[in-house]
């Protein structure tokens, strides 16, 4: 039973989803033919008409009934909690508000632009896909009936598609200034239309997608997420993302400086044609960059490393790429030494890329930092450097195969005289270069993978992980016995703030009695508290955390320095 009512439920949202999508398709092509009445778009479609009619009033009666026959039995607990009505609320949310917002947001710009009506139809259709959103946020905020898994989905996932219209709006409006700037009427000619018009059109952008990302953020209180989801998001969009968008704009603005400097082979307007895109995107990538990595450490151990692994990735391979080109363009002059120009370009990109990746990587790798296993590096910190290094062996190795296969075909196509013209160091430069610095990459990290584990070796056994995550209750700051408990178990803590702080100096009128009766006899299962001594409160935690082996463990500090240690069924 439990498997159809499974199938059962996947089959009925499915279906659902896919009647209101049909629905305001339909809906959205009504609504545009009315609006575009009049004007030359009206044109003599049937086809187009009978679809939209089909949809609306076919799919809409049926898109209801089925919508019905759901929230009626979204009174049982078991169709709430459910998988497929959080899976359907957080699809038609999502593509709901992706809709919504793009076509109101190109009608806005459209408008500013004084084009023709074409924004009629964006209008319709934004506006259609605006009340579905409205729909499906209420049911998703219903105090009874909204789902009980995937519920904070619709939050991260609204916060990241407004960051992304947020940044390529703000990113493009700042490139149009910039460009303006420094090219004048180049700047008009290459788009088509005054440039303040282009940047009034990507403020709106910005604009609107500042505001979903503030909605979801602030308002809808995605800020205050601490689940993995949240976490894995603040890394792959706010450290990753921006990351890769800050040291590709920085790359290509140090590559025009330089080649302002040492190589005008191309009239100045080509030249600085790149330039104002590139600033653009280092400034505001920077921006967004610098912010989610300061939320990043207010989060747990294993997101902060996380973070800064991530950042010395993608520095890594700015700078890995930087040193491949470089080995390029020295074996272009090598080989052809007469195409100076074209090398010299060559390596000057090479030398940018290396120069922004290098210091990059060196801040957030820290090379030169004591080794993992002396004491500066937490459990959780050497498992996601485990992770890290692991992941640079694999993808050196493919990257290396790779490039010695088309190596091999360039050798081999050479000599048995399949092409004519060119010479041997011509053809294999470029993979050649990407080869060396990919054995580079590879032997660094492989030499710090050998210093963890000698360092590890000499340090003993490590200490098996007893303890999946715990669960830290306290009035004070959570930041020291936080840190004691990544270090003692490398277990994930999730902080619980008490409010009843007061409450508990009632407890020193009764410290006198309690001492004389003698301390109560633990529970079964519950660790003997330890009461507050001489030592700090650290040191009594990690003392009361040895020996202790749950999947989930309550960790409860209260203001007179008790501190209990619970441990809790999976």
């Amino acid at each position: 039973m439990s498997a159809q009512r499974t199938v059962r439920r996947l089959i009925t949202y499915a279906l659902l989803f896919a009647l209101v999508v049909i629905t305001a398709v339909g809906l959205g092509g009504l609504l545009g033919r009315l609006f575009v009445t009049g004007t030359e778009l009206a044109v003599d479609d049937v086809a187009g008409l009978a679809r939209s009619l089909a949809f609306a009033l076919i799919g809409g009666p049926l898109a209801a009934l089925l919508w019905w026959t759901v929230w009626r039995r979204l009174d049982d607990p078991e169709e709430r909690s459910s998988v497929g009505w959080g899976l359907y609320l957080t699809g038609i949310y999502m593509l709901s508000l992706l809709i919504a917002s793009t076509n109101l947001l190109s009608t806005f710009a459209d408008l500013i632009g004084a084009q023709g009506p074409e924004w009629r139809l964006s209008l319709a259709t934004g506006l259609v896909w605006a009340a579905v959103w409205l729909w499906q946020r209420w049911m998703w905020r219903h105090p009874r009936k909204n789902p009980t898994d995937l519920t904070d989905v619709p939050t991260v996932l609204g916060a990241v598609l407004g960051l992304v219209l947020g940044v390529g709006g703000a990113v493009s409006a700042l490139s149009t200034l910039l460009d303006a700037a420094l090219r004048g009427a180049a700047a008009e000619a290459s788009v088509g239309k005054p440039w303040w018009v282009s940047a009034l059109q990507s403020l709106v952008w910005a604009a609107g997608g500042s505001l979903i990302w503030w909605w979801h953020w602030q308002h809808e209180g995605g800020r205050k997420l601490r689940t993995g989801l949240a976490d894995v998001v603040l890394i792959a969009v706010g450290v990753l993302g921006a990351g890769v968008l800050t040291l590709t704009g920085s790359g290509v603005a140090l590559f025009v400086f330089l080649r302002l400097l040492f190589d005008r082979t191309e009239p100045l307007e080509l030249l600085l044609e790149p330039l104002a895109p590139a600033v653009a995107a280092a400034c505001i990538g920077c921006l967004v960059w610098v912010y989610h990595r300061n939320i990043a450490r207010t989060r747990s151990e294993a997101t902060l490393q996380g973070g800064r692994l991530v950042t010395s990735g993608v520095a890594l391979v700015a700078a890995a790429s930087g040193i491949g080109v470089i080995v390029n363009s020295v074996l272009a002059l090598a080989a052809t030494p007469l195409a100076v120009s074209g090398a010299r370009t060559l390596l000057l990109g090479g030398i940018s890329s290396l120069l922004v990746g290098g210091p990059v990587w060196w801040l957030a790798w820290r090379p030169l930092a004591p080794a993992a296993g002396t004491g500066s590096v937490t459990a959780t910190g050497l498992n996601a450097r485990r992770i890290y290094l692991v992941a640079v062996f694999g993808l050196s190795a493919v990257v290396a195969v790779i490039t010695l296969l088309v190596i091999g075909f360039r050798v081999f196509e050479f000599f048995l005289g399949g092409v004519s013209g060119g010479s041997l160091v011509d053809r294999i430069r470029a993979p050649f270069g990407l080869l060396v610095a990919t054995g580079l990459v590879f032997g660094y990290h492989f030499a710090v993978w050998r210093q963890d584990r000698a360092v590890l070796a000499a340090a003993g056994p490590v200490r098996p992980r007893t303890i999946g995550h715990v669960i830290l209750v306290t009035a004070a700051d959570p930041a020291p016995l936080r840190r004691v408990i990544t270090e003692v178990t490398g277990a994930d803590v999730m902080v619980w703030r008490r409010a009843d702080a007061l409450v508990w100096r009632r407890a020193d009128a009764l410290a006198g009695v309690q001492a004389a009766a003698g301390p109560p006899a633990p529970a079964s299962g519950v660790a003997p508290a330890v009461a507050p001594a001489s030592r700090t409160p650290e040191d009594r935690l990690a003392a009361a955390l040895e020996g202790v082996s749950a999947p989930r463990v309550l960790v409860v500090a209260d203001p007179q320095g008790r501190i209990d240690v619970i441990p809790l069924q999976a």
